[in-house]
């Protein structure tokens, strides 16, 4: 240490020389050495640089370097971020991983080897050929699945999603567009006529109701009057032919 110690320091130094730079640093901040070229120089900092850790003593407060092999670190001996090609597990840089476990080449990191998984088959479709479900004795039927957990570099691969087989229907034949419309426009024609019909032997019917009602109602009305009309001859005056 240069014997031209300054009390005027800049920069966080609490002591410093033209020499060496810092000494020793102002409260909470981190002494740590930089190399320039030959020399090393002393500077204060709030928090540790990468690839250095910071230690906190009474008297003061230093960053010491990681390991090698680790570009971050907690303690000297528990990595957080490890330098290119090496991969990170359970706080140590490792060239390799171990068994049961896969390189991470995104985050650097050995992780669990995940396998895919696939959901459960679907029912069977209807039997078809040629994308029509009759006109034909035997077609094809497929289920299908979702795949719902992709797996990782080294998991067990994925299974198909479909499958097909052959499948035997009753053979029918395929009603025609135009005449399937012809009958529809045949039944409408009918149902109309129906109800028109229908509604005619209605409407008749409530005529000949209306008729009979008001027949039997003159007919009351006729036999009412007879009953309350007077006998002429009742009400003649028997004629004196003595005189």
């Amino acid at each position: 240490v240069h014997p031209n110690v300054s009390q005027g320091c800049q920069g966080g130094c609490a002591t410093c020389s033209d020499y060496n730079g810092c000494l020793s640093c102002k409260p909470r901040l981190f002494f740590v050495l930089e190399r320039i070229g030959m020399k090393q120089i002393g500077v204060c900092l709030s928090s540790c640089p990468s690839g250095y850790y910071g230690t906190r003593y009474p008297d003061i407060n230093k960053c010491a370097k990681c390991k090698a092999d680790c570009d971050t670190c907690f303690t000297r001996n528990f990595c957080t971020k490890c330098k290119s090609g090496f991969y990170l597990y359970s706080g140590k840089c490792l060239e390799k991983c171990p068994d049961g476990l896969e390189a991470n080449n995104h985050t650097m990191e050995c992780t669990s080897i995940v396998h895919c998984e696939a959901s459960e088959w679907s029912p069977w479709s209807p039997c078809t050929k040629k994308g029509k479900t009759c006109g034909f004795k035997r077609g094809n039927e497929v289920r299908v699945r979702e795949i719902v957990q992709h797996p990782s570099a080294r998991g067990n691969p994925c299974p198909a999603t479909s499958e097909s087989r052959k499948c035997i229907v009753q053979r029918k034949r395929c009603q025609k567009e135009g005449k399937g419309k012809k009958n529809r426009e045949e039944k409408r024609k009918k149902s109309n006529k129906d109800e028109s019909k229908e509604t005619r032997q209605e409407s008749k019917g409530r005529a000949a109701r209306r008729q009979n009602r008001e027949q039997r109602e003159n007919s009351n009305k006729t036999q009412l009057k007879k009953r309350k009309a007077p006998n002429k001859e009742q009400n003649l005056a028997p004629v004196d032919t003595a005189h």
